[in-house]
């Protein structure tokens, strides 16, 4: 009890301290002068000094005296970026390179779910999460993963529970519930995910509902889940808002959905619509930016740029109850980001609780320390064998990859047949894909065929394979395809490139298989040269290993493959590759 009274005295202490500046009473520790305050609680532009104190924003006003100050020179000051739904893992390194890579774009705080490395080593990986992204200027939130797996129909790397849900549910910097991705479990009233929705009860509750529409939907929004991020039309997007939910929209690497949905957002609804990037890498992190990148399209595209800049700042925190920040006002953190135009966006300057992060895109230097990750697990020894379709009829499933878009196609083809076993057809880029089970060394290997990758020749692998991350291949031959499979093992994870015996180029990705202890620009270098070595094979995708990512997640429609075979996502069951 001594313990919580200290932390109470010193809390208020510091009050008494910022309620003084904010009397002007006594100096800020900071004045930023002549700057126009984009105001996203009233929808205007401000021309007032803003005092800050011990990283909180104390006043804004004349007359506010501080011991540093910041000219602006009528330059615009926004809140911070808020990014409502981020997978850290999929920009390929750790916390602290994360944050190095999205802080110069203005990025300032992120709601993270870290179910990819979740699904690998389970709540130890949550915490590694916790751990390595601990005191970084970039404010990361973590969600708490509710789907370990994903569905009982493949196979990862651990469980998360109840019990682990609700040891996560008391760390100060767990929000809520991350996306619920097992909707027709949450339909059908399953009393496992209905008790992890329990756990959080009052809190947010992220969604996961793609194409769920009509009674399905209401059960769904009924059972507790606040959001969802996986729209594709505008007329399913309107129907999420009109039943309840915030509409998170998305522009990742691999699932560009921010232009097909803005039909949908409307002066009525704007204040229910946020901006998240779900999964991008690094080339885009650090060419486009994220949520940065989001509002020039959007202001680019029509949309007034006072709307835009309020979906990624204000919205998601009214949405996950973030008081402190959000919003350029007395009591909220400085993050700041500072431009010379709002349609435009070029990022000047990053403050994040009162301190400058970065200038002019490049990050400011801050001490780091390492956190050692989880053991890795890499139990799989890829063969020419486990390859092997023997051919059981003349029609077959096929999973049709669609550009730019994480959602499938389901198929139908006549397969190529040649000494009793099924091959790839490149002339018909109908190409066989495996996923090989490494967790538990079970030997497990669903085979399947896939339209869509483009390679006329070799074949590429990877771990990162949402969201159970087993060890998936894509491949015109066998040997082209253990080549590369084994590469990738050898690495302990990560992505590879292989033409019949000879490996063209690796990605290590030794942190669960996901992500690399490298800098941000070292690991973009080294994924140019696999995703070049996919293109001399023949893909034309602009990121072929995020596509094939997604042809192992099960819980978005339509055809998809895991360690256990395909999986029929509209009808949530596992099918045969023969029809």
């Amino acid at each position: 009890m001594a313990d919580r009274d200290d932390v109470g005295e010193i809390a208020t202490m510091a009050l008494v301290d910022r309620l003084a500046a904010a009397r002007g009473d006594r100096p800020a520790d900071l004045i930023f002068r002549g700057g126009r305050v984009v105001n996203v609680l009233t929808g205007e532009i401000e021309t007032v000094d803003i005092a800050v104190h011990e990283g909180v924003i104390v006043g804004l006003g004349a007359g506010y005296e501080g011991a540093r100050e910041v000219e602006l020179s009528g330059r615009y000051v926004l809140p911070g970026f808020v990014d409502a739904h981020v997978h850290i893992e999929s920009s390929l390194v750790t916390p602290p390179e994360f944050a190095r890579a999205v802080l110069p774009h203005g990025t300032t705080t992120v709601v993270a779910d870290p179910h990819e490395i979740a699904n690998v080593h389970g709540i130890d990986g949550i915490r590694y999460m916790l751990d390595a992204s601990e005191g970084l200027p970039l404010s990361v939130l973590i969600m708490a993963s509710s789907c370990v797996p994903a569905t009982p129909m493949s196979t990862a790397g651990a469980e998360i529970g109840v019990s682990e849900i609700e040891q996560l549910a008391h760390h100060p910097r767990v929000l809520g519930l991350a996306e619920v991705m097992n909707f027709p479990g949450v339909v059908q009233g399953q009393p496992e995910v209905l008790a992890k929705i329990a756990a959080f009860e009052g809190r947010p509750i992220d969604g996961h509902a793609p194409g769920v529409t009509g009674h399905a939907l209401n059960a769904y929004v009924l059972a507790g889940p606040g959001s969802d991020h996986e729209c594709t039309t505008p007329e399913e997007a309107t129907e999420k808002l009109r039943r309840g939910l915030t509409v998170f929209l998305r522009e990742a690497t691999n699932a560009h959905n921010l232009m097909d949905l803005l039909p949908a957002v409307t002066p009525g609804n704007l204040g229910r619509v946020a901006l998240c990037t779900d999964d991008r890498q690094p080339a885009d992190l650090l060419d486009e930016g994220g949520i940065d990148a989001m509002v020039r399209a959007l202001v680019a595209s029509g949309l007034d740029p006072l709307h835009a800049i309020r979906m990624a700042t204000l919205n998601p925190c009214v949405h996950f109850g973030l008081r402190d920040r959000g919003a350029i006002a007395p009591g909220r953190r400085a993050d700041l980001v500072v431009t010379k135009d709002l349609e435009t966006l070029p990022i000047e300057e990053v403050w994040a609780a009162g301190r400058c992060v970065a200038r002019h895109g490049a990050a400011e230097t801050w001490p780091q320390r390492r956190v050692p990750p989880p053991t890795p697990a890499m139990r799989v020894t890829p063969d020419e064998a486990a390859f092997h379709i023997p051919a059981k009829g003349d029609r077959v499933r096929v999973i049709g990859v669609v550009e730019n878009q994480i959602v499938t196609r389901a198929l139908e083809d006549e397969p190529m047949v040649r000494d009793g076993a099924v091959v790839a057809d490149p002339e018909r880029d109908l190409l066989k894909i495996a996923v090989l089970e490494r967790h538990r060394g079970s030997g497990r290997v669903g085979l399947g065929l896939v339209k869509g990758i483009g390679l006329l020749a070799g074949a590429i692998a990877g771990t990162v394979a949402h969201d159970h991350h087993n060890l998936v291949v894509v491949g015109v031959d066998d040997r082209s395809m253990a080549t590369a499979a084994r590469a990738v093992a050898d690495l302990g994870g990560g992505l590879g490139v292989a033409r019949g015996g000879a490996v063209l180029a690796t990605l290590p990705l030794r942190v669960g298989g996901l992500m690399s202890e490298a800098t941000i620009e070292k690991v973009r270098e080294e994924l140019d040269d696999v995703v070049h070595a996919a293109r001399t094979l023949g893909s034309g995708l602009h990121d072929p290993f995020m596509a094939m990512a997604f042809l192992a997640l099960e819980v978005i429609p339509s055809l998809k493959i895991t360690d256990q075979g395909l999986v029929d996502v509209d009808a949530f069951k596992r099918v045969t590759l023969f029809t």
